[in-house]
């Protein structure tokens, strides 16, 4: 089971790839951030955000995570504006839940 709440059914080709890469990434928890941005987002993004948030998928899940959470300093070539839409995405005050 994905946890995906958004059909794909009305989406290109590579959205379609983006949003279950975003959804099946390894980490449960990363899981839950990217793909519940990618639901709510992978529609209205552009090909220049889509490039942006393929890129931000092949970061290891740690380094991510990291990142999102303020843990691990993010390396400026990663400090975008996609990312911070991302990070700004989730609340950081409570754990993540399924």
């Amino acid at each position: 089971m994905s946890g995906t709440t958004r059909s794909s059914a009305d989406l290109d080709v590579r959205r379609k790839q983006i949003l279950f890469r975003a959804w099946h990434r390894g980490m449960r928890e990363m899981d839950l951030i990217m793909g519940r941005f990618a639901d709510a987002e992978i529609g209205a993004l552009s090909d220049e955000d889509l490039t942006e948030f393929e890129r931000l998928i092949e970061v290891p899940d740690r380094d991510l995570l990291g990142w999102i959470t303020g843990e691990i300093e993010t390396p400026s070539n990663y400090d975008t504006s996609l990312f911070r839409r991302l990070k700004g995405f989730h609340s950081h005050t409570s754990p993540i839940h399924v």
